[in-house]
């Protein structure tokens, strides 16, 4: 889900960011709630899972055969992501199974902070993942573009169960891409980047 690049509010609110939140969290998922929604950039109510909307169409049964297995990936990860969060935990959840080393050191740098601030997240995030491109090359690539909604994935105080205060202004809906790598008969999220527009 290469290292994940970390994206520093837009101008203007990033005080008011830090102030609110104890750290930028992850890059596609929870920064977002941090970011601004006039410089764009991982809902539905709380359950178990992102929602899988649709794929992209594809052009042959094998494209279309790898596709479904790429969105699977990256929606399994967004799944375990979504499960971390909201425990400010990693454990149990299956993120090493589908998240390359790296990627998942960002994310547990964000788990830490949160738990060293006292906070979780309820409810989930809204994902419409389609494949842009597979590269077939020694170490098959995939791009995958996203529209993350996080209007009902909340950032919430641990003890108290009331949402953290953050700016008014920022991106609730906002794109995203990703890369995922084939590791054998496995795709792994490799790295998940946030960007700064909405969708």
């Amino acid at each position: 889900m290469t290292a994940t690049p970390r994206r520093l509010p837009g101008r203007g609110c990033a005080v008011d960011a830090r102030k609110h939140t104890a750290a930028l969290l992850l890059t596609g998922s929870l920064l977002a709630l941090a970011g601004c929604s006039g410089r764009g950039d991982d809902a539905s109510a709380p359950s178990s899972s992102p929602t899988l909307r649709t794929s992209s169409p594809s052009p042959s049964p094998t494209a279309s055969t790898e596709d479904t297995a790429v969105i699977a990936a990256y929606t399994s990860s967004w799944k375990a992501q979504t499960e971390a969060y909201s425990k400010a935990s990693s454990a149990g959840t299956g993120l090493r199974s589908n998240t390359t080393l790296t990627a998942l050191a960002d994310i547990e740098k964000d788990l830490s902070t949160m738990r060293r601030a006292g906070q979780v997240t309820t409810g989930k995030p809204q994902i419409d993942p389609k494949v842009l491109k597979v590269t077939h090359a020694e170490i098959p690539t995939a791009t995958v573009t996203d529209c993350v909604d996080t209007t009902n994935w909340t950032l919430v105080d641990k003890a108290t169960k009331k949402p953290v205060p953050l700016p008014t202004r920022r991106l609730i809906k906002y794109a995203s891409t990703a890369t995922l790598e084939l590791w054998g008969t496995k795709w792994m999220l490799t790295k998940l980047t946030a960007l700064e527009q909405t969708c």
